[in-house]
């Protein structure tokens, strides 16, 4: 079976311990995965890439197996022009020869020049990221941003060709409208075309719009949801704190406008529970957007095998239903 899962690798103070995890079904494809996703849009220097893939052997050694790009990845750094990460993978998966047990999902939509969902994109896009990632399929192949330039039935017929064509084994949608959900499926159904079977919006504890029409899409349609920016750029890891702790890190634009009275509300309250349970901020994050059911399988980046042990640390945490509400509370108004 492809995606094989193995025992989870958790850490007690500092021994490695093991723990069978059990794996779960992408809606209704046959794709299993392990109920973490590790984002990879850090990937972005093919030319130097034996970090990134130590942190892939990490994150398999520790039982992981759903790898989350995107073309666009990274374009934004200089010198880059989009496709660095899926490159890095690629190189990656090639390498270790281990491709049946990994489920890789990219995307379509915001790649300098591949911008979009016109049909002719959708298969120019698609055969690139295959070529890149060294592979003759895509696990789950995402609509990254939603195109009101294009019809949805004409993208959701490019996708379902690229699923019959067998280069792709399931489609998901990201960054759309509860309505433009709705209509996707009602056009895949009225024309037999495969149907989305995962969803990927943006979640976390300062930015809660999910739980507002998104979350109810999902739930009617039988889309499994793996939201990307759960740890909001790690200021949800407690690591800034104050406007020095932003200084020279690249991610200080996304951060900042978190670095508030209501955002360190949310932090404080984060290191509460964190302590009770002898961990660790980032992985009480994590555990609140898994809590009740409302995602499938949180998607987060990890730059070191440290980083790595936060985030499985997350998916064996159970936070009781006082703490879950706590931090429901602290952050309501970010919903």
């Amino acid at each position: 079976m492809r995606g094989r899962i193995r025992a989870a690798a958790t850490y007690e103070g500092d021994t490695l311990t093991h723990a069978a995890t059990e794996s779960i079904h992408i809606g209704a494809s046959d794709l299993r995965i392990f109920p973490l996703g590790l984002g990879t849009n850090t990937f972005n220097n093919p030319a130097e890439p034996a970090e990134y893939h130590e942190v892939l052997d990490g994150f398999v050694e520790r039982g992981g197996n759903f790898l989350d790009t995107a073309d666009m990845y990274s374009f934004w750094v200089d010198g880059n022009s989009g496709g660095e990460s899926e490159t890095v993978i690629g190189q990656w998966l090639s390498s270790r020869g281990q491709r049946d047990d990994i489920v890789v999902a990219t995307k379509v939509a915001a790649k300098p020049g591949r911008e979009g969902l016109s049909p002719q994109n959708i298969a120019v896009a698609a055969d690139e990221s295959l070529e890149r990632l060294q592979t003759d399929h895509i696990d789950l192949y995402y609509a990254h941003y939603q195109d009101d330039e294009t019809p949805i039935v004409e993208s959701a017929r490019a996708f379902d060709a690229l699923v019959k064509a067998g280069k792709v084994r399931a489609i998901g949608l990201s960054n759309f409208t509860p309505q433009a959900i709705d209509e996707w499926f009602a056009v895949s159904q009225e024309n037999g075309f495969a149907l989305p079977v995962a969803l990927q919006p943006r979640y976390s504890l300062v930015s809660r719009e999910y739980e507002s029409g998104l979350r109810e899409a999902a739930q009617n349609h039988g889309m499994s949801v793996f939201p990307y920016q759960v740890l909001a750029g790690g200021f949800l890891s407690g690591k800034y704190r104050t406007a020095a702790d932003l200084e020279g890190r690249a991610r200080a634009g996304a951060v900042e406008r978190y670095l508030n009275e209501d955002g360190l509300r949310i932090v404080g309250v984060l290191d509460e529970v964190a302590a009770a349970h002898g961990t660790d901020a980032a992985s009480v994050a994590l555990a609140w957007a898994m809590a009740d059911g409302k995602i499938a399988a949180p998607l987060a980046a990890a730059t070191s095998t440290a980083q790595l042990d936060q985030l499985f640390a997350a998916t064996a945490l159970e936070l009781t239903a006082d703490e879950v509400a706590a931090l429901d509370e602290v952050s309501a108004g970010f919903r």
